[in-house]
């Protein structure tokens, strides 16, 4: 079990990455993707077990160097819960809240050194992410004499793996912009380890090379909700060549919509839930609305442990506990206006909950007062003492059919933008919305993108794709306040100063110094 030391504020102290998990984290990742029996995948060795000489020879070795690859998703704290900071927090759906940490305080005011270790944690644990990536793609080939490897399953593997790859580099390309392309791993040779920075063009090249490789060799389907869900698949590649048709600064939305209408047709039948509420309330894992999501396990070592940063587990009445510490991602007054101003309280009510609290909240509830209720980020419900096991959805149909909806407005079809909106819109109870114009969808498509997909790790990239980020930072309205003496103090204006070059991370000093090939983004 994962245990934390607190402070005297309860604030758990994070511990570096690299000691966080065993190899317990990664064992029973497997048996969910239905790779095996359990009792055969508990027959393997753990990679690493495995000495060098003989650690690629058999498809059993492969096997579990790929379950090692998906447990990235589950064992990091990019995916427990980081990857929702760098885009929630960071942009205006939340406040950093965690009682003032100065690593994640820095995201929310835009005031990143390269010397955060926030930054610095994410960028090594999707490099090493990356890592087990390689290792099998560069090692696949020599298992070529075991029976028990099959073209059909070799050719699986290639794909589930680059798929993978590409989803890490995806990342970090969205984060840093260009960054080096590590297309082998676990050398010592500095030629290999200390490269530059390919061109953030580069780096989406290759991503897209990566997933046209799964397309081709990933099935629609493995015959089960419960493996579809947490594999690599046909629909999942598709998904995310989309996005990153969308995302990249030389974009074409006629790849996105090509991409998008596969995902919609596919022969997996994805398919919107009726429910919204459905979505996150812990009890629809592998439900059809879901393309790729980390099946995280309750009360296991495999169970979510970043949930309880954002919710806290309550007592046995129902409350937040009285020696609970403030939590993380705390939601904004803009982000809950917006749902208000649309009378969204389906979406709102799935994401956000307004609870009475034992500490004080300097932009919601200076003095403590008991009978002012703040906000949480309620996306994971149950965070069950840091185990949780609500699903996080990594691909999600509603996203792709917005941006399917963003295609057909950028590509000249606003009827059909309209038109493909409407699904989305009227599951959420809220009037049907037919702007006049592309610029008027576009303002529409970047608030339904914010309200729908909330506290999913989408928002900061909206605002860059949008070219939204630097007016809609600065134009914040929202405030902080002070206590004196059990009287609210005046507002303080949040000032960002936001600018075209802090879109991007900094490069971390470490790796700076490490590798004196990389060179630094502007204004860090």
């Amino acid at each position: 079990m994962i245990t934390y030391q607190t402070t005297g504020t309860h604030r758990p102290l994070r511990r570096h990455p690299s000691g966080i998990f065993t190899i317990a984290a990664c064992l029973l990742l497997p048996a969910l993707l239905g790779l095996s029996s359990c009792k055969k995948f508990l027959d393997l060795k753990p990679v690493s077990a495995i000495t060098t000489e003989n650690a690629y020879t058999t498809a059993a070795n492969i096997e579990a160097a790929l379950n090692g690859a998906y447990s990235s998703f589950m064992v990091t704290n990019y995916y427990q819960w980081e990857f929702v900071e760098q885009s929630d927090v960071r942009s205006d759906n939340a406040y950093a809240g965690g009682s003032g940490d100065g690593d994640f305080l820095q995201l929310d005011l835009n005031t990143i050194s390269n010397a955060n270790g926030l930054v610095y944690r994410d960028w090594t644990e999707l490099y090493a992410s990356i890592a087990k990536c390689n290792a099998v793609i560069d090692h696949i080939a020599d298992v070529a004499a075991d029976p028990a490897m099959t073209d059909t399953r070799r050719a699986q593997i290639i794909g589930e793996a680059s798929f993978l790859r590409a989803f890490h580099y995806y990342q970090l390309v969205k984060l840093w912009g260009g960054v080096p392309l590590e297309k082998h791993s676990n050398s010592s040779d500095p030629s290999v380890i200390r490269i530059s920075r390919a061109p953030d063009t580069a780096v989406y090249n290759f991503i897209a090379a990566d997933l046209q490789t799964a397309v081709q060799n990933l099935p629609d389907s493995y015959g089960s909700p419960s493996i579809d869900k947490v594999r690599a698949t046909k629909g999942a590649a598709n998904a995310l060549l989309a996005k990153i048709w969308a995302q990249r600064p030389d974009r074409d939305y006629s790849k996105v919509l090509q991409y998008c209408n596969a995902v919609i047709s596919s022969p997996a039948g994805y398919t919107l839930l009726t429910n919204y509420a459905d979505l996150f309330d812990g009890n629809h894992p592998y439900n059809n609305e879901s393309i790729l999501e980390i099946p995280y396990v309750a009360s296991t070592p495999q169970g979510c442990w970043g949930a309880e940063l954002f919710y806290p587990t309550h007592d046995d009445n129902g409350k937040v506990p009285i020696d609970a510490w403030q939590r993380y991602c705390v939601p904004t007054k803009t982000l809950v206006h917006a749902y208000d101003a649309v009378g969204d309280t389906v979406r709102k009510n799935a994401k956000i909950s307004f609870e009475t609290v034992p500490w004080s909240d300097e932009n919601w509830n200076p003095c403590g007062v008991p009978q002012t209720k703040v906000p949480f980020n309620v996306a994971q419900k149950h965070p069950n003492n840091w185990g949780s096991g609500d699903h996080v959805y990594l691909l999600r149909l509603a996203d792709i059919i917005l941006l399917k909806a963003e295609a057909q407005n950028e590509t000249g079809d606003l009827p059909g933008a309209i038109q493909t909106l409407l699904s989305i819109t009227s599951r959420a109870g809220i009037t049907p919305i037919s702007p006049a114009s592309q610029d008027q969808m576009r303002t529409t498509l970047l608030n339904q993108r914010q309200l729908e997909l909330s506290f999913e790790a989408q928002r900061w990239d909206d605002l860059l794709r949008y070219g939204q980020a630097v007016n809609i930072m600065n134009g914040l309205q929202e405030n902080k306040y002070t206590c004196n003496g059990g009287t609210q103090g005046p507002a303080i204006p949040i000032t960002l100063n936001m600018t075209q070059q802090k879109l991007v991370l900094p490069i971390p000093l470490l790796e700076m110094q490490a590798n004196p090939s990389l060179t630094q983004n502007p204004s860090y």
